[in-house]
């Protein structure tokens, strides 16, 4: 269990470890990340290890592996490309050119519900190392021999591309006390986190409160609202009940990108949906959750919403902890606010709503999302082209015709969105964009060539 001073020896090791880091080729780092996911795919008992310590699937965790190894060979990738920081030039009188340098060291908050692609190695680690960062990683207490196994990975290739120790660290602690002595150290430049709201508001205050504030990037809370236009209920009710109850149950439902809320337009096809969706719930068995806190935290959200007035219990799983689906009407919605939050396990309300005006009334009132989802049918072009740009405002990413669990990694994801979901909607913590958040801008005005940086000469 590390302690305070073991957060400053971290700190210290990390910041003297920059200075060399940060003026290592962007080839060199390219290789290093490389060399970290050929050694996290040779570690033989991870996907065992993963699930002893958190119940999930050994094939979940033998997919979780490869995208992780995914996201360290994107970013190894993105360094290949000369123009990965993206150098202006702007010849005159005065002559300006620009270039992206790292922040500073990081601090990384490994999450609960995926040790391996949101922890040690994850893609806020591969991120920040990418940029010329590095890393403090506070492992997430769910998982301490698999962030291990990892760690030592990392610490590996370190010495094999004879880079510094400091420049990945791993600390073991809890985060309400270590975790925040870590913000609030003052050679922490910027700080990432997966998890509850609560947890992701304290680290931000904290690090507002800094004598020299930071940057927070957390991903915190999301009920990812499904908006079911009309036609899409007329042309296949049964198949978008199969499917949403899939995305809604995967996992135990323990996906920041789970579908809680489902908005759709009363009549013959909602009446189908509910129908299919009750009996795809029903016969769900109950899965283990992470945690016994996780597990405590689903079913306390799940009896209040119950309890709430004007809502109605449509179908329960088998067993405990039990997926369930309730449903409700919008004037209910609208007046309850208790209605429009996170419940992190596999239970999703179901809204049935009259008209176009009330659907965008209802936007008015949720608060910002990782995504929002439209399923559209025969009719629903002139409501859909109305209802895209609201959701713009509302979530980081728009899914069309599919389902919002699973986040594909690449150029152009988005993992991000207006608070609660994140605290910068501006940036995303999964894709390439991922490297801004631990990048700063430099202009060198008016310098010879010999001074300045190879990339702007």
């Amino acid at each position: 269990m590390s302690t305070f001073p073991e957060v400053d020896q971290a700190v210290a090791a990390a910041t003297a470890a920059f200075a060399a880091y940060r003026q290592t080729a962007p080839r060199v780092r390219a290789a290093f990340l490389d060399s970290i996911a050929d050694r996290i795919e040779a570690i033989p008992d991870l996907p065992e290890t993963v699930h002893r310590e958190t119940h999930l699937p050994v094939a979940r965790a033998e997919n979780e592996r490869g995208r992780t190894c995914n996201q360290l060979r994107m970013f190894a990738r993105l360094l290949e490309d000369p123009a990965w920081n993206r150098p202006r030039t702007a010849p005159g009188e005065p002559d300006l050119r620009l270039r992206h340098v790292p922040l500073g060291p990081v601090a990384v908050f490994g999450a609960s519900n995926f040790p391996l692609a949101f922890s040690a190695a994850g893609g806020d680690t591969a991120a920040a190392l990418a940029a010329g960062a590095p890393v403090v990683v506070k492992a997430h207490e769910a998982h301490p021999d698999t962030s291990r196994l990892v760690g030592d990975a990392i610490r590996d290739a370190l010495k094999e591309h004879g880079l510094p120790e400091g420049v990945f660290t791993l600390l073991f602690g809890p985060g309400r006390t270590l975790g925040q002595a870590l913000v609030a150290h003052p050679g922490i430049k910027a700080v990432a986190f997966t998890g509850s709201r609560a947890a992701g508001l304290a680290i931000a205050a904290t690090a507002a409160a800094r004598p020299v504030p930071i940057p927070v990037y957390a991903e915190m809370s999301s009920v990812n609202p499904v908006f079911l236009l009309p036609g899409a209920l007329a042309d296949d009710a049964e198949g978008l009940a199969r499917g949403f109850a899939a995305s809604a149950v995967l996992g135990s439902g323990q996906f920041c990108t789970n579908p809680g809320l489902v908005f759709a337009r009363t009549g013959n096809g909602l009446d189908a949906f509910l129908k299919t969706a009750a009996s795809s719930f029903a016969e769900t068995p109950a899965q283990p959750m992470l945690t016994d806190g996780i597990r405590a935290a689903y079913e306390t959200g799940r009896e209040r919403l119950a309890a709430l007035p004007g809502t109605e219990l449509v179908a329960q799983g088998t067993g405990e902890p039990a997926a369930a689906l309730y449903r409700t009407d919008a004037a209910t919605f609208l007046a309850e606010p208790a209605l429009r939050e996170e419940i992190f396990g596999a239970t999703s309300l179901v809204v049935a709503v009259d008209s176009e005006v009330e659907t965008h009334r209802i936007i008015d009132v949720l608060e910002g999302q990782l995504t929002a989802t439209i399923h559209t049918g025969a009719g629903d072009a002139e409501e859909a082209a109305r209802l895209v740009p609201r959701l713009e405002l509302l979530a980081g990413r728009i899914v069309h015709g599919g389902w919002p669990t699973g986040v594909a990694v690449g150029e152009a994801t988005v993992h991000g969105g207006p608070f609660p979901a994140t605290t910068d909607a501006r940036t995303t913590s999964v894709g390439t964009l991922a490297i801004d958040r631990f990048l700063r801008p430099v202009a060198y005005q008016d310098f010879p060539a010999a001074l300045l940086p190879e990339e702007l000469r």
